[in-house]
């Protein structure tokens, strides 16, 4: 019902009020050469040190009391502080992954003779049986259906689709998409054809081709759309049948597709749209 300061303060009015009615009390009979006498002293030192006792632990209790408002202040201001300085932390380090996905890319484009625009990933479909990305490029800059696109370390897939501001890519793990390619070092060509997931397949490898998990695979540029020698991914399955005439051979991309957050459109002057015809460029 009453808060323990309440308490201490009546507490410490009470035993003032009875000391200073005491040192009245006795100051009527005091005399300068005898004092305040035995009987005096007797009735007012407990009252004295109860009182002086009293305010001691109040002046403690209200020098705690401030003492831990001023670090709990403290605590929020460093606290907030910290909460600043983490969030200036991940902001730069958005900024050096942007920084070095955008080198990569101009180190792309250096490589390529055609004129190429970047462009951002601001949208994905969200069916597990499609693999596409929405780009903020459209016909406005040059964008039309069938051009390549790239991503910071490989070949990422075609437009299929555009509009004035935005496109539509075909990602290269769809199992719509085909890509001409070539075994780098073995040159074993074959086509390379999206699984649906997160890798391809490299089809139509004859079986007499010693090809090894870790070999490169590169664009042949035969099919019109990709430059040639671009970086496709590895090899990381082979299965060689008893029968048959084709290896089953697993590529892993270069892009990684769940990540990807810039790509690189190529405007080049012929391209082919996903279904096969070929197209002038404007």
């Amino acid at each position: 019902m009453f808060s323990r300061k309440g308490v201490i303060l009546v507490c410490v009015i009470v035993l003032v009020a009875l000391n200073i009615m005491v040192i009245a009390f006795i100051g009527q009979n005091y005399h300068p050469t005898g004092g305040p006498g035995p009987v005096g002293l007797y009735l007012i030192a407990p009252f004295q040190k109860a009182a002086t006792n009293i305010i001691a632990f109040t002046k403690d209790v209200w020098r705690h009391y401030f003492f831990l408002v001023a670090a709990a202040k403290e605590n929020n201001r460093l606290k907030k502080e910290l909460r600043e300085a983490l969030k200036s932390n991940q902001q730069r380090i958005e900024i050096e992954l942007a920084n070095k996905r955008l080198r990569a890319l101009l180190n792309f484009k250096k490589n390529v003779n055609r004129h190429v625009i970047t462009a951002e990933v601001i949208g994905k479909d969200p069916s597990r049986w499609y693999k596409t990305v929405i780009i903020d490029k459209g016909k406005a800059d040059g964008v039309v259906k069938g051009s390549a696109v790239v991503g910071p370390s490989g070949i990422a897939g075609q437009v299929i689709e555009t509009l004035g501001q935005y496109s539509k890519v075909l990602l290269m793990i769809d199992r719509n998409s085909s890509v001409d390619a070539v075994a780098q070092k073995k040159r074993a060509r074959g086509i390379v054809k999206g699984d649906g997931g997160n890798q391809c397949r490299f089809e139509y490898v004859l079986r007499k081709h010693d090809i090894q998990v870790g070999d490169v695979i590169v664009t042949t540029g035969m099919d019109g759309v990709f430059p040639k020698g671009q970086g496709v991914g590895y090899v990381s399955g082979v299965v060689k049948r008893n029968s048959g005439e084709f290896q089953e051979i697993t590529i892993t991309p270069y892009v990684d597709f769940e990540n990807v957050n810039e790509m690189m459109v190529l405007l080049n002057p012929i391209a082919r749209n996903a279904f096969g015809s070929f197209r002038e460029n404007p």
